[in-house]
Parts: structure tokens; sequence; C-alpha cells
């Protein structure tokens, strides 16, 4: 299967920000499996795994005698996913080189699946979530955490051009396929799919810039100012007026970021 690259790429840079993201959200992850009751021996499915950050921690949850299925279309990041494997001596790690939208799952009868942040990328996310649904057994659990509100995602006091770059974040989003609130469909599209929703929460934090979190959603910033100049929906003028707002804005005392806001599910079949 050819590389098929993402919006915001394979790069070394992205497997990074990933990383970085992963590790940021790791305890709400950890958290949700739990109450999930995720545990030793179990057969889960990393739905759209990238580089394979949850993978390894979800194949330290299940052990030797489970199994992790990690479902990811870019060869890149299943080979970032295969080392991390080896290197742990993870043989309970299944990789598996899938197009979501447009291939079968190569797995059945799961205790589990978790998928995130996946969802609002594809162009027909519903079918895809159909086969995730599909693939568990009676009883298995769905984990899910996706966006619900990204606009929310603004500075305090306010900054105009940051709110423009969020707008153009999201109206490029659209433009290009995906759903960036796609968290406001999941649960009735679960529900009609036959699952019973046990928990749903929202996570939203109001960070300084001396919190860790800060750094989560700004890894998106010049990635996608970039990729807005490419794309030509800014100016270059823009471009700058929106860099210099946010680095004059950062340093005031007292600023505050408010993040996107994402919707956890768990729903069981």
């Amino acid at each position: 299967m050819a590389e098929r690259d993402y919006v915001l790429g394979t790069h070394d840079d992205e497997i990074y920000r990933l990383g970085f993201q992963h590790r940021v959200w790791r305890p709400r992850a950890l958290d949700a499996w739990a109450r999930a009751r995720i545990g030793d021996g179990a057969k889960v499915i990393d739905f759209g795994a990238g580089p394979g950050f949850a993978t390894m921690d979800l194949a330290e949850i299940v052990g030797p005698g489970g199994e992790v299925h990690a479902i990811e279309r870019s060869r890149r990041f299943l080979d970032t996913l295969e080392a991390q494997a080896k290197a742990r001596g993870f043989a309970q790690v299944r990789p598996h080189e899938v197009d979501v939208v447009d291939d079968p799952l190569p797995v059945s009868g799961a205790d589990a699946a978790w998928a995130r942040w996946i969802f609002a990328f594809l162009p027909e996310p519903k079918p895809a979530l159909q086969k995730l649904v599909d693939a568990l057994k009676p009883g298995g659990a769905l984990v899910a955490h996706e966006y619900v509100d990204y606009e929310t995602w603004k500075l305090a006091p306010r900054a105009p051009s940051f709110e423009r770059f969020v707008d153009e974040v999201v109206a490029n989003w659209r433009g290009s396929g995906g759903e960036p609130d796609v968290g406001r469909s999941l649960p009735a599209w679960l529900a009609e799919m036959g699952l019973r929703l046990e928990s749903v929460r929202p996570y939203v934090d109001i960070v300084s810039k001396d919190d860790n979190v800060w750094r989560w959603p700004i890894g998106f910033f010049e990635i996608h100012i970039d990729r807005l100049l490419q794309q030509n929906r800014i100016t270059h003028d823009v471009a700058r007026d929106m860099r210099e707002e946010f680095a004059r804005v950062s340093e005031q005392p007292g600023t505050l970021m408010v993040t996107p806001l994402v919707i956890e599910i768990i729903a069981r079949k």
C-alpha cells in the first residue's frame, strides 16, 4: 500500500507532536480505559493508531495474554509503532496497514476499541464507526475522544486575529471533507447502532502559558498557519498578524487559553 499522508503529515515533527499530545491526554485515556474495564488478556482495537503511543499503553494493560490490533493507514506511522513494539518486546501488538474508510477491518470479536481524533478527519465517519462497532463482540466497549466544539479554542483576553485563525481552520477542515465537531453526532449514531452509552464527559481546560497543557493545542498553530497560506486562505500579512498577536498576548501576565472542547464517550455493545 502506498504511503497516504495525513492532513498534518507523518514527518518527524508530527510524530513528536503526537507523542506530546498523548502525554498530555494519557491520564484521561488511562482513566477511561479503566472505567471501560479494559484489562489483562483483553483483545483491543486501536482505531487510527498513528505512531502507536496509545497502542503501547494498551499493550501494557492487556499484557502478553492479550492483543492490541493497531489499525493505521500510514506506513511511516506503522514503522514507528512497530519499532516501539519490538523495542519493548510487545508481541501482543498486531499492526495492520488498513484504511478505515476503504478497507474491511481485519479483526472481529474484540473486547474493546479505542478511537481518538480520527472520525473528525474522515469524509464519511459514520460507516467507519459502524465497521468498528461490528468488530466488537457483544458486551464489548467502545471508548472515544473527539471534539464536540472546536471553536471554544480561545485566548483570554480576547485576541481577534487568533479567533480568525480558529475560524479559518474550522472552515478549511470542513472544506477538506472533515467535521471538527463530529463528537456532536457520535452519541446518537452509537445509540442507533445498538450501543448503550455508559459515560459521556466533557473535557476543556483553561490554562496559562506555564501549564504544560498550553503546548498541546499550540502544536497545531504554526502547522495550520502554514497550511492556510499554502491554500491561499490567508495572506502573508494576515499570517504575520496572527503570529505577532499570539506572541504578544502570550507574553502578557494573566493571559489564559481555553482549549477546544472534547467529548469522551464510553459505550457498550
